[in-house]
């Protein structure tokens, strides 16, 4: 069941999985809103961008802190987004090419989010030789 909405856009789902991923998208752009602004002062207000660089990154991500704050950034918008264009996919397409279309989205969604995990998780700093140009 679904209810009216006055702006001509998809009716908001008051029941089911739809439900859940109508909520996620609220929240989850709130968070992203609010972790996107901290990362984009703490990277290019607080610091410059000449000193922005492998050593840079190593540091920071020496600290517990840091990998949480990026791993939930790239959680949230990795999923909020694949969300997103779930939604668009089931709007435009019908059949086959829309339960084909949304595996792909899938698997391309998992397959990021590993191989995104992977790297902050795995990350070990190792020493920049003569520094990046």
């Amino acid at each position: 069941m679904t209810t009216a909405n006055n702006y001509g856009s998809r009716q908001r789902p008051t029941q089911g999985i739809e439900r859940y991923a109508w909520v996620f998208m609220r929240l989850s752009g709130l968070a992203l809103l609010i972790l996107a602004l901290g990362h984009l002062f703490i990277m290019h207000v607080f610091n410059s961008v000449h000193n922005i660089d492998y050593n840079f990154v190593a540091a920071r991500y020496e600290r517990l802190f840091w990998r949480v704050y990026d791993m939930a950034m790239l959680w949230l918008a990795l999923i909020h987004g694949m969300n997103g264009l779930r939604t668009i996919v089931d709007d435009y397409t019908r059949g086959a090419v829309r339960v084909w279309t949304v595996r792909s989205l899938y698997i391309g969604g998992i397959f990021l989010l590993a191989v995104g995990s992977w790297v902050i998780i795995c990350f070990k700093p190792v020493a920049a030789a003569g520094g990046m140009h």
